[in-house]
């Protein structure tokens, strides 16, 4: 396996050559992909109902088709310097048996692959797209053995991990304290949660799939101070880590 460095390298050089994976599993020319990135959140916004799905799998799982790679991708090659940041997080905590819970396009899947610290890592996507995706470029970077590709945590067949990450997914749920509920029935005292949230619609409602509902975000904060506790962690970003309330 790689060291930290040269996986952090090889994320700044080309985010893991996501371009040429979007290019070859799309089956597009690469004088298209400017194209299919430019407009991507917009397409993705405009694709969301007027009002607000009481259940997201629909949503997720059948109407986003490829929109929802192209937004991921057009987030992380613009902000790689942020995702980096994620990524020396994930470094920190993560080790054994990590999930990746609404991993996307497989950015910190595929980095907690590389790493010698983690031995397998749980995909867990509602969208089919996604995870075919993230399995392709799983192999195309020759680490598709210490991958497994589920739709829902229970596939997996797995108790305990030691490592949950779970980031920019809370604020799609109706849901989310059912969520980390979960979550803390899956985690033993010495496992770290990694999650971030926004639960913000934005200014000109460029975010129309995350929630801001004030009663629900504070019953949200509430659960979260009752069943974890947050771990110091030195690098500035939004993403928090977390360990179960003994």
């Amino acid at each position: 396996m790689k060291a930290d460095n040269l996986i952090l390298n090889e994320f700044s050089d080309h985010a893991f050559n996501l371009k040429s994976h979007l290019i070859e599993f799309f089956s597009m020319k690469e004088s298209d992909l400017d194209g299919f990135l430019a407009n991507a959140k917009m397409n993705l916004a405009n694709l969301h109902p007027a009002n607000a799905l009481s259940d997201v799998s629909d949503f997720y799982s059948d109407i986003v088709g490829d929109r929802h790679i192209a937004d991921l991708a057009a987030w992380h090659i613009s902000s790689k310097d942020y995702i980096a940041d994620t990524l020396k997080l994930q470094q920190i905590f993560s080790k054994d048996l990590v999930l990746d819970f609404g991993g996307g396009i497989g950015t910190h899947a595929l980095a907690n692959a590389m790493s010698s610290k983690v031995e397998h890592v749980f995909f867990v996507d509602i969208n089919e797209t996604n995870r075919n995706f993230v399995e392709y470029r799983a192999s195309e970077l020759g680490v598709e053995k210490k991958l497994t590709f589920c739709r829902t945590i229970e596939d997996t067949k797995i108790s305990k991990f030691n490592t949950i990450v779970c980031l920019d997914v809370l604020e799609h749920l109706a849901d989310p304290v059912s969520q980390i509920e979960i979550f803390n029935e899956f985690m033993d005292f010495d496992s770290t949660a990694l999650f971030n949230w926004y639960f913000y619609k934005g200014e000109k409602n460029e975010y129309p799939f995350h929630i801001e509902d004030k009663q629900v975000v504070e019953k949200f904060f509430k659960k979260l101070q009752q069943i974890f506790l947050e771990v110091f962690h030195p690098i500035l970003i939004t993403t928090r880590a977390y360990k179960k309330v003994r």
